[in-house]
């Protein structure tokens, strides 16, 4: 054999086709032909069936139920406040004069978004509203808001929003042959929404003999004004989707499968717990035969009576009789499984891996992690709840807002000139929500304020990120530096603290000690 034929690549097996990936001989792959259909098509027939599944997987599997509550958690939280940031350039305003008008901006919209007024169920407030939003989302797929107008007594607003489950939206039975009308959502020939089919009652009331599964009500997309009367969040992952998908529908057979493994380890660890022992006989069966028949007794007769014998309560130093010929043999039952938990790992983090979080927050177990692998995780996971976050403000927060400043404006309550025409410079605004927190506080404040320091990062989004409004901080920590003074008590020299925090990130080298 020569040099060179040693360098020569090897032949290639006959293939059918040039991608290895679009075979259909190749083993594995020869039974693996998924449809091609359009977005709609791949998922409207499947999506109630998928959406059930999600709620199931919600209510009854105690992972699916964390998830769910750890994404509200880290996506919303428990704070929701708005930030007017008018565009100054092109309203004409200096920057106090864009100071003054969000501050006046903000209070009204606190006066209408913290409080029920803003639920048309008179139940919630707008983080609860919010919260819902994105739970059905989640869950269903997408979610469903209508803004009405309501004069209720006692109030000082209007606009109201009434959440529908995704659920009532659907196409009427005698529409179905439409093919403008996908799910529900009716649309025009460029794909843009036009109106909305609802059903009065969810279809799962339908048992209940005052509701009627073919009541529909049909609502435009938007008034011959322009303005919304249906706010659609669903999360639109391909061209030409109409409805959204369950956050669950890519791991939902391994979530529902690694159930039902932990569900029977479970169950034979209890069963097996209940069995000490087993008792053999160590006759054959013609001895056994013979020894009844003189006795003039039956096996099962005597049996019984043995076995009643062997009631005592098992303690130290007992002395139990065993029937004649039976021998008392152990039980080891061998669970749990030895390989069980390391199973488990593997197969939630492919699980995790599906849902776009780490898998210590999904299990929420850091016992494993130290602390550079937990602060990579968590800026992980960060990335995936920021997206998140902007998509339910531009989709959701920015819609709402706009649909509460129409009604401030005409009522006189916020000053705004030339609204409709300059209505993008008016509503720019930024959303606070829940801080994401510290793993480590000291290294945490003092990469802030060192950020600060050199120009990458300002006073408010420092305290965004952990869920505060600069404006509020700052006034409060001059209220309290005037009170200290009031009192006579001296506050902490800050300049002092700042010196020292240098310091220990800086600290001078030591000097060296002359030793004998």
């Amino acid at each position: 054999m020569g040099l060179f034929s040693l360098f020569q690549p090897k032949a290639r097996a006959a293939t059918d086709t040039a991608h290895d990936a679009a075979s259909r001989t190749t083993r594995g792959l020869e039974t693996w032909h998924p449809k091609g259909g359009s977005a709609d098509a791949d998922l409207l027939p499947e999506l109630e069936r998928i959406s059930h599944r999600a709620r199931d997987l919600e209510r009854n599997h105690p992972l699916g139920a964390g998830y769910l509550q750890t994404s509200r958690d880290n996506i919303v939280g428990h704070v929701l406040a708005l930030n007017p940031r008018p565009d100054l350039a092109l309203l004409g305003w200096d920057t106090e004069t864009g100071r003054l008008w969000s501050r006046g901006v903000r209070g009204q919209f606190r006066t209408w978004a913290e409080s029920k007024e803003c639920d048309a169920a008179d139940g919630d407030t707008l983080l609860g509203l919010t919260l819902q939003m994105l739970t059905g989302a989640m869950l269903n797929g997408d979610a469903l808001a209508l803004p009405l107008w309501i004069d209720r007594p006692g109030h000082g607003w209007r606009t109201k929003l009434q959440v529908i489950e995704a659920d009532r939206l659907d196409t009427p039975p005698w529409l179905s042959h439409r093919p403008d009308i996908r799910k529900g959502v009716q649309i025009d020939a460029h794909g843009a929404p036009v109106g909305y089919h609802i059903r009065r009652a969810h279809p799962g009331d339908a048992r209940l003999a005052w509701t009627d599964p073919n009541d529909f009500i049909y609502v435009q997309a938007r008034t011959p004004w322009g303005r919304p009367r249906v706010i659609h969040l669903r999360d639109k992952t391909r061209a030409g989707a109409n409805r959204g998908r369950p956050i669950f529908a890519a791991v939902m057979k391994e979530f529902f499968q690694a159930g039902q493994y932990t569900g029977a380890e479970l169950n034979a660890s209890v069963v097996n717990a209940l069995v000490a022992a087993f008792i053999e006989s160590t006759m054959d069966a013609q001895s056994v035969a013979e020894l009844f028949n003189a006795d003039g007794g039956s096996p099962e007769h005597y049996w019984a009576n043995s076995l009643n014998r062997l009631s005592p309560t098992l303690k130290g130093g007992s002395v139990i009789p065993l029937p004649i010929g039976a021998k008392l043999s152990g039980f080891n039952p061998g669970r749990p499984n030895a390989a069980f938990e390391a199973f488990m790992h593997a197969v939630l983090r492919h699980i995790a891996a599906g849902l776009h979080i780490p898998y210590e927050l999904l299990a929420k177990d850091f016992s494993q992690t130290n602390y550079s692998s937990a602060r990579a995780a968590l800026l992980e996971a960060w990335r995936y709840f920021s997206g998140r976050r902007r998509w339910i403000v531009d989709h959701w927060l920015n819609p709402v807002y706009a649909l509460w400043i129409e009604e401030a404006v005409n009522l006189g309550r916020v000053e705004a000139p030339d609204y409709y025409a300059l209505k993008h410079a008016y509503l720019t605004a930024r959303w606070t929500f829940a801080g994401r927190g510290w793993v480590d506080p000291t290294k945490e404040a003092t990469a802030s304020q060192i950020r600060m320091e050199i120009g990458v990062s300002t006073l408010e989004q420092e305290c965004a990120e952990q869920g505060l409004d600069w404006e509020d901080v700052a006034e409060q920590r001059a209220y309290e530096r005037q009170r200290l003074d009031e009192l006579g008590l001296a506050p902490a020299d800050l300049n002092a603290i700042t010196a020292a925090n240098a310091a220990v990130r800086d600290p001078e080298p030591e000097q060296e000690t002359e030793t004998s």
